[in-house]
């Protein structure tokens, strides 16, 4: 996906963020922890454009809510967490870039339930990729990527990469 390509995607999934909710009232957005980041503030400015509300918009760190902080570092790196609103009785859309087992979102769940008692979350991905190992789905996708194991899909940003947006999907021993 080219960025033109990812605008149009991000675009869909505000408007159906907004219909499936019948309107912005009791909504808000919270980004995983990079990348999730940026999508949520696309979410949050594309909204705003249509329906002249900007919606509470947040950063969620997930590291130590990961199953497998010990396997990626003894020493991880924590960001904070930047929520300046109560969830509370709220419905919490979360996004992020890709998902791909579910164990992110999972992670991002339970942190979100350490700040409060959200009244629904949903969840927004810029690419699905498939192979679930946990009972997790995206309420509001931007693609359905087919992969192996073998592939990864990679997001870019700005803001993180230096690069325009885009998703492209790579073999493994290519990623470098």
């Amino acid at each position: 996906m080219d960025s033109a390509a990812v605008s149009r995607a991000l675009k869909r999934i505000s408007f159906e963020i907004v219909e499936k909710n019948h309107g912005t009232k009791d909504l808000c957005l919270i980004g995983i922890r990079r990348r999730g980041v940026c999508i949520a503030k696309e979410i949050q400015n594309n909204i705003y454009s249509s329906e002249e509300v900007l919606l509470p918009t947040g950063v969620l760190d997930i590291t130590f809510y990961r199953d497998d902080l010990k396997l990626q570092n003894d020493c991880p790196t924590v960001n904070k967490t930047e929520i300046d609103f109560d969830i509370t009785d709220k419905t919490v859309i979360l996004t992020d870039d890709v998902i791909f087992t579910g164990r992110t979102v999972r992670a991002a769940i339970d942190a979100l339930f350490s700040l409060g008692r959200p009244k629904a979350i949903r969840f927004a991905s810029l690419i699905d990729r498939g192979h679930r190992e946990l009972p997790i789905k995206a309420d509001y996708v931007g693609k359905n990527v087919p992969t192996s194991h073998s592939e990864i899909v990679k997001v870019t940003f700005p803001e993180f990469d230096g690069c325009e947006v885009s998703a492209k999907l790579y073999a493994k021993e290519n990623e470098e």
